[in-house]
């Protein structure tokens, strides 16, 4: 099979692509590892960025449809100590220009807004190889191939795609997540309702820290972040799920129980993820017939940027490729040069996780905010 576009990864980056080509009439077939879309949650709340992650969304055609999704007062911040004592309350008072929109709902978006069949389901890729003349052979687990003259890499922090460009590997950055939910918190869980409040609350010490989103319909999505090494996490169980909460939750002694218990009470199994990154500066020599987006090409740990650049990434692309009809090469090149660059000024100054957890935490923080 030839397909003028090959996509590997349905992620946010990768479906504003295909959206893209799909509105220039540049045809695109998108392959997605998960067996449908709903195979798993997928993440939590984003706050989509004026300078980068809307203008994608208005490229795509798509900017009223995502308004329909913004969950109203989610701007709005809590700062707390580990006794649940505010220490900086920052409201939503309507004019923030970053609306929060549930991840798996703007992913939804983005597969209505496409064609019928353009996305192939459960394609897990297994090998990618050059085949010469900017035309690759991608393979896939159940043994089915596909040739394309154009391939791009839309598949995250461990792409596959990746290796076609470049020998840089994620490294692990010293911080894992463990990631928890409470349903109904408004009715069901009051107290953990409260002490999140009305958009995201932070609890932050050196090292630890608690962060938590109240999503649509009053859930309550927490993230706990522990800087600690690999081996660290390997001693804990995470198959049986009582007791790798109650082990997490013991590196929180003596903080107020309505903050461990969004941890020790959570109704989902926790979910550990570590935080890897790719050098800040990381770039490619052109490479005929193939190029990357959102982390496959820029990893970086969580600063609110990579959603954000991963759209763009995709709506920049699919503008390249549709400006340059006869020129692929041209098209690939003015895409990754910019994409070089806008990657490295967002992550090299957006540190956000290490600012979050580092020496001096929570006031390096609140000052960050104050401006003081």
């Amino acid at each position: 099979m030839t397909t003028p576009v090959t996509i590997i990864g349905a992620g946010l980056g990768g479906l504003m692509l295909a959206r893209v080509l799909h509105i220039h009439g540049v045809p695109a077939t998108v392959y997605e590892a998960e067996t449908s879309p709903s195979a798993r949650t997928q993440g939590g709340l984003l706050d989509i960025r004026g300078y980068n992650g809307q203008p994608a969304l208005e490229a795509a055609g798509l900017t009223g449809e995502f308004r329909k999704l913004v969950l109203e007062g989610r701007q709005a911040m809590r700062l707390l100590d580990r006794t649940g004592s505010l220490l900086l309350d920052v409201p939503d008072d309507g004019t923030g220009g970053n609306p929060e929109v549930q991840r798996g709902e703007l992913r939804q978006l983005l597969l209505d807004s496409l064609p019928a069949g353009t996305v192939h389901w459960g394609h897990k890729v297994d090998g990618v190889r050059a085949l010469g003349d900017g035309r690759h052979e991608v393979g896939f687990a159940d043994g089915a191939t596909v040739t394309t003259s154009l391939l791009v890499g839309a598949d995250g922090a461990w792409s596959r795609v990746r290796s076609l460009v470049s020998g840089a590997v994620p490294e692990y950055t010293g911080i894992s997540f463990i990631e928890t939910h409470l349903f109904d918190g408004d009715t069901r869980h009051p107290t953990s309702a409260k002490t999140v409040g009305g958009g995201a609350m932070m609890v932050l010490e050196p090292g630890r820290g608690i962060l938590a989103h109240r999503e649509r319909h009053g859930n309550l999505h927490t993230w706990v972040m522990l800087a600690r090494p690999l081996d660290w996490f390997a001693g804990i169980d995470f198959t049986d799920p009582a007791a790798a909460a109650a082990r997490i939750a013991d590196e929180f002694d003596g903080w107020a129980p309505r903050l461990t218990a969004l941890i020790a009470d959570g109704e989902t199994a926790p979910v550990l993820r570590h935080i890897h990154t790719l050098p800040v500066e990381h770039r490619w020599d052109r490479t005929p017939g193939v190029t990357l987006l959102g982390d496959a090409a820029h990893l970086a740990a969580p600063n609110g940027e990579g959603a954000n650049l991963a759209l763009y990434d995709g709506a920049e692309l699919g503008k390249a490729i549709a400006a340059f009809p006869g020129d692929v090469e041209t098209a690939l090149t003015e895409y990754e040069q910019a994409m070089f660059a806008r990657s490295a000024a967002a992550n090299g100054g957006a540190a956000d996780l290490y600012l979050m957890l580092g020496e001096g935490t929570p006031h390096t923080l609140i000052n960050s905010f104050t401006g003081s």
